[in-house]
């Protein structure tokens, strides 16, 4: 069974055919997803389309939305928390986190946001996905401060020192498409030697397609039956068996998102 840890299933590129998406990642053995949201508008979406799925969601606020975030969504993500203690399909915090990337929006606002929402991942105990680009420092900061149950560092790009120490926080590190990549020498690296109970697969899609898609468009749209090959050039880095990874990926996720478990067994 594979586990797609961070899928954007919401996202409006799968509008047209969502359905047959899902249908895909299912025959491909994919059997379960964690969906993130992006932004409070999106939250009732990515939980109505995680319950109709029978996947697991997570509520945040994207540093890449905090523009267009409002300071009354971090009440609404607050009271999102809430409702959602019942809800079986309901696993985490997320999307959260840093980019500094380029052009990203102002700095101080980001860490506001990150901030407020890892004091409500304190409130509740619950672990959080964690967007990290170019940002890993300032996150690993407040992650000393704030005390959470960890969770997964979302797309890891570090440095070699950066992953120890997102580790010692209780996180594991997310590999996906980029790995496909041979001039991806740094993901790959982590990919390869990370110990084998920090590495968790993802696909990020519509986002970070693998290698094997770029041609086909000149912005590929990634899906989740993807996961298997992508892992396929994991395992090979790391010179074990498929299997052997989806039993590593499996159990890693599921220890990072424990309410993930009960979903799988119902």
């Amino acid at each position: 069974m594979w586990i797609d840890s961070h899928c954007h299933l919401d996202a409006e590129e799968f509008e047209a055919d969502r359905d047959l998406v899902v249908d895909r990642a299912r025959a491909a053995g994919v059997q379960m997803m964690l969906i993130p949201a992006v932004e409070a508008s999106r939250f009732e979406a990515v939980r109505v389309l995680a319950r109709r799925f029978g996947f697991g969601y997570a509520l945040g606020i994207h540093p890449l939305y905090v523009p267009n975030a409002q300071e009354g969504d971090l009440e609404r993500l607050s009271d999102a928390l809430r409702a959602a203690q019942l809800d079986p399909n309901f696993v985490g915090i997320g999307e959260i986190g840093l980019d500094f990337f380029g052009d990203s929006p102002d700095a101080v606002r980001q860490e506001h946001f990150y901030q407020a929402q890892l004091r409500l991942a304190r409130q509740w105990s619950l672990p959080v996905v964690v967007h990290v680009r170019r940002s890993a420092d300032r996150l690993l900061k407040y992650l000393r401060r704030i005390e959470i149950p960890g969770g997964i560092a979302h797309a890891f790009n570090g440095s070699e020192h950066q992953a120890r120490e997102f580790i010692a926080c209780g996180f594991r590190l997310g590999f996906g498409g980029s790995a496909t990549f041979n001039g991806s020498l740094r993901i790959r690296s982590h990919a390869t030697h990370v110990p084998e109970s920090a590495v968790v697969l993802e696909t990020d899609a519509p986002d970070i397609a693998p290698q094997w898609l770029h041609g086909e468009a000149n912005r590929p749209r990634n899906e989740p039956a993807q996961l298997p090959r992508i892992a396929a050039v994991i395992a090979q880095l790391r010179s074990i068996s498929p299997e052997e990874l989806a039993g590593i990926n499996r159990r890693n996720v599921l220890s990072s998102f424990p309410r993930l478990s009960a979903l799988i067994t119902a």
